[in-house]
């Protein structure tokens, strides 16, 4: 198994339902995933729209851009063995309605936009999404590597 890391956004929808941020954080951690950075921020639509780029063309853009930056989010760097995979099985299907309960977006989104959650879905678009929210002075090594 390799460690890896992943971007997590928590987004506005859940971040405006009083706990469910620090629930969705403990989950996380509960499942072995380190948090080595965090923020919270309000995007504007410029740093949305860079974001979302590759969704440009797709007609959802627009109401997805609009979401994004209707409410503060919680940016973070995940890590773990198996990250990506570990963090997107937390998190349940895109679409809430078709999530699970016990799954992140079947507790706390609504549909497939308000879905509560982003998470990297390949190692590649982790290393892109990470750098795109933090510079490597803000990204903590593990604990584990520093002794």
């Amino acid at each position: 198994m390799a460690v890896e890391r992943t971007l997590s956004i928590i987004k506005p929808d859940a971040t405006a339902k009083p706990g469910a941020t620090g629930e969705i954080l403990a989950r996380f951690e509960q499942a072995g995933l380190k948090i080595l950075a965090m923020k919270r921020i309000q995007l504007s639509e410029t740093l949305a729209q860079g974001f979302y780029a590759v969704h440009k063309e797709r007609p959802f853009y627009g109401e997805l851009v609009k979401f994004m930056t209707s409410g503060p989010v919680v940016v973070s760097v995940l890590e773990g063995e198996n990250a990506i995979l570990a963090h997107r099985d937390l998190l349940g299907p895109t679409n809430s309605s078709e999530a699970p309960a016990g799954t992140i977006r079947g507790d706390f989104g609504t549909d497939i936009e308000r879905n509560a959650t982003h998470g990297s879905d390949a190692p590649e678009t982790a290393k892109v999404e990470i750098s795109y929210f933090f510079n490597a002075s803000e990204i903590l090594a593990p604990v584990e590597a520093l002794t």
